[in-house]
Order: C-alpha cells, then structure tokens, then sequence
C-alpha cells in the first residue's frame, strides 16, 4: 500500500506529514537488527505500526517507526499541561522518575528505556529520554489526579473531584447480538489538541505473553483510551469515571496495569486481578470486558478503595462516564449522581435505548452507527453538542461542567473501534479516525468564532474525519 499522510494542510501538519514519511523511507536503509520484525503503514488517518521482540527490540522498533509524532506530542503535552494544570514538564517528567518508574516491571521499564533510544536513534539532538517517555504514557495520572490531589492535600480540604470523563462506549452478547457472541465498540472523548494525534494502530507480538491489537497514542506502551484484544481472546474497553477524587502516591500506575492485561489476561477473572493489584487510584474507569471463546463480558468499576463488577452471558454493559455503585460514588467521587441534565446520563440514556431497539441485531455494522450517533436523549433530537454519543463539546454553549470544560471547549470525540468476536479471533477491528460521524474540525474558523481558546493555536491543528477502516493484526 501506498505509503500516505492524512492531517490538514497547514505548514505545520503537512511538516509533521513529511517527516512520517522520510522517516518511513529512511527505515528501509537501516540494517539495524532490531528493526526487521517491524513496519509502518499510514491507513485512513492511522499509523499501523507492526512491533515484535523483546521489550527492548519493541521499544526501539517503537520509537523508530513513531519518532516524529512522539517528538510532536511531547512537544504538545509541554505547551499544553502548563497551562491547563499550571505546572511545566519538568515537574511531570520529576514526578513520573520519582512515583511511577520504580513501580514499572522491568519489562516495561526496557520497553520505554527502547523508545526513547529509538526516538534519538531517529532525531538526532533531541533530549527526550526514557523519564519523559514514562511521563507521556502517565499524563493522565499526573494531570487529572495526582495534580488535584496536590492541590487538596495542600489546602487540607477534600479532593478536588476534577478527574474527567472521557469517551463513549458498549459491549454486549446473548440474545443483543445478531450471533449470540461479543460486539463491542468505543469512541474517544479527549481534547482535541491531544485526541487528534491518538492515530496509532499497535499490533505488538512481545517476546512473552500474548499477542496484542491495539489503539495508542505515539510513545504508549498501552492503549490509553483504551480499545484491545488480545490473542487469548481476551476484549477489553472503558470509560472514566467522572469527578473521581481517590490517589494513592504508592500505588502501581494505571498504564502499567493496563499494558499487563494486554498481554497476560487469559480470562476474566485474569483480568480483574491484574487491574485490582495495588491501583493508585487514578484514571478511575469502569472497564467493559470480555471473553470471546466463552462470550462473558463483565464491568469492572475501578476505584482505588472499591472494585464492585458484575458479569453476564446475556446482556450488555455500556459507559459514557458514570459510576453505578453507591458506595463508589460516595466514597470516592464528588459526582452528583441525582442530576439528570448530566451529558454522562444524557448518553447513558441513549445508550440504553439503543440496547433495547437493536436486540438481537448488534453487529458490527450497528456498532459503527452507535458510535456516529447523534441523538440529543434530552430533546429527542438530533444535535451535535455534548449529550450526543459522538460528542462535540466545541459547539455546546454549556459546555460540559461536570468534566470543569468551559462552554465550547475544543474536546469531544476524536475517533471510533469496533470489534466482534469473529473479527477478534483474528486480531481484526474496525477503526475511524477523526469525528465518528464523519464531521470535519476546522481550526482557524473554530477560532474566529471562539478567540478565548486561541492560545492553543500552536499545536491544534484541523482535525479531518476519515473513512472506517479495518485494522488486522499480523499473521
């Protein structure tokens, strides 16, 4: 396949665009060793990067094949965390050597420490290294809860509950699929400074485990967002949970425990243990699971204190940022969950009348559409706002409170997956970059009509939808 880029056509994307592909080009006279189980292919949007070896042969091979969209992104995050979280990223690259590196398994912390190598085997003169890596794959953590908890530990007051909720999803099988077996899809909601750059397809085959498919930001050791399957047959996805306030410094690190599931969970039950082994709190998610050799799925809502889940052979379990458990909620968050006007029950809403509508008939294909909806649950109309499963918060005037983003702020959904257990089985999933609805963001006439998000011009750029494109892992 013709080798391709697919950002906007201002200098600096067209830039970006350009490197991806004199990087690619250049990746073909290297004899490094390292890299000949790997490749990159620019698809529909997405970056298809091939990995497989030992952790540090991955993380080269990683850093390689990635080295101009890792070097964008961090660039990005810089610019972008000081003034949404007031500090540089010379605290974040502190916190990330000081809290999480020495938690990381020595797997992962070769895998990263190969990223950063291949990333300077590429850029010659650029510093990053393997701290500013670990920063990248924990920024959630930092930002959204390590941050607030600083911030209350300080004022010996409550936490500040500031934990966003990101993305849009649902897995179901039984009598709601079309065969009885797994369907399950997710839609991204992030800023879109950060979302339009969460354009990596892994297809990893590590040197122990299982084989792992999954969506990434350039630099991630997982998927983050996070959309996987596995070669045990293990899916898995999630939500955050909204206004979670829980963080524990001592704890293992979300990303860490993610990237193990990937790629040890042989079942359900594998999976809850790893994702409940000694959490931090952080990036609080209520995880949708399944097992396609069995077809159980199962949610896991995952708290630092509080771990309820709940399991089905003949059902659903949906997400769009809401806790269910009582104790959870009181516990840990400072969600108000009597207030219906919410976007997260808003789209539960919608998502649980769709469950009810396609039962017997969830497919693939369905799983495409509920990932474009557009149905407003609150009027009944269609709209593109922040109550709409394929959010659009830059063109909601309330904007959305509940996640502390102001009216119009530039954040929503910046992409969409399927899957199903026939595609699954083998490493297959449908994926659809930009908005799932197939609507275009335009940056300059954004800013124009919203001067009060200008400062973010530098690094946000259009974010164009491309077409559903099938991703498959290599065989």
């Amino acid at each position: 396949m013709k080798k391709t880029t697919s950002r906007s056509m201002f200098p600096a994307a067209c830039a970006l665009a350009l490197a991806a592909i004199v990087l690619a080009a250049g990746c073909q006279a290297n004899g490094d060793p390292r890299l000949r189980a790997s490749s990159r292919e620019d698809k529909a949007g997405w970056i298809h990067v091939r990995l497989a070896g030992s952790p540090a042969e991955i993380g080269f091979q990683h850093g390689w094949h990635l080295a101009a969209e890792i070097d964008d992104l961090l660039q990005t995050f810089a610019f972008y965390l000081k003034e949404a979280t007031k500090r540089d990223w010379a605290f974040y690259r502190a916190e990330a050597e000081r809290m999480f590196w020495p938690k990381l398994d020595p797997e992962y912390q070769e895998e990263i420490a190969g990223i950063a190598d291949g990333l300077k085997a590429r850029l010659a003169g650029k510093a990053w290294d393997k701290y500013d890596i670990t920063a990248l794959n924990g920024w959630i953590e930092i930002a959204w809860y390590y941050v607030p908890y600083l911030e209350a530990k300080a004022k010996a007051a409550p936490g500040a509950g500031k934990a966003p909720g990101y993305c849009s999803a649902f897995i179901a099988t039984g009598s709601y699929t079309a065969d009885g077996k797994i369907v399950m899809g997710h839609n991204s909601w992030v800023e879109y400074i950060i979302g339009e750059r969460w354009n990596v397809i892994l297809d990893i085959t590590p040197s122990h485990g299982y084989r792992i498919l999954m969506d990434a930001l350039p630099g991630y050791i997982h998927s983050g967002d996070d959309f996987v399957i596995n070669g045990a047959g293990i899916v898995y996805t999630e939500t955050t949970i909204s206004q979670f306030k829980s963080f524990d410094e001592g704890g293992v690190p979300e990303f860490v425990r993610a990237r193990k599931a990937a790629q040890y969970a042989n079942s359900i039950d594998e999976f809850i243990a790893i994702m409940t082994a000694g959490g931090n709190g952080a990036y609080a998610n209520d995880w949708l699971v399944g097992d396609i050799r069995t077809s159980e799925i199962a949610k896991l809502e995952l708290g630092l204190k509080n771990h309820p889940s709940w399991r089905t052979n003949d059902g659903y379990f949906i997400g769009s940022n809401f806790a269910s458990d009582p104790k959870l909620i009181a516990e840990e968050t400072m969600f108000d969950a009597k207030d219906a006007s919410q976007s997260v029950f808003v789209r539960k809403a919608r998502w649980e009348k769709l469950m009810e509508e396609y039962r017997g008939k969830i497919d693939a294909v369905t799983g495409k559409n509920f990932e474009e909806d557009h149905l407003d649950a609150s009027s009944g109309k269609p709209a593109a706002n922040a109550n709409v499963l394929c959010g659009h918060v830059d063109s909601d005037p309330k904007g959305v409170p509940e996640f502390a983003w102001a009216p119009n702020f530039p954040g929503g959904s910046v992409q969409g997956k399927v899957t199903t257990a026939s595609l699954a089985k083998d490493m297959k999933m449908w994926a659809r970059m930009g908005h799932p609805c197939g609507e275009d963001f335009l940056a300059a006439p954004f800013f124009a009509r919203h001067p009060e998000y200008k400062w973010q011009e530098k690094f946000l750029k259009d974010m164009k939808a491309n077409p559903w494109a099938l991703f498959e892992g290599k065989k």
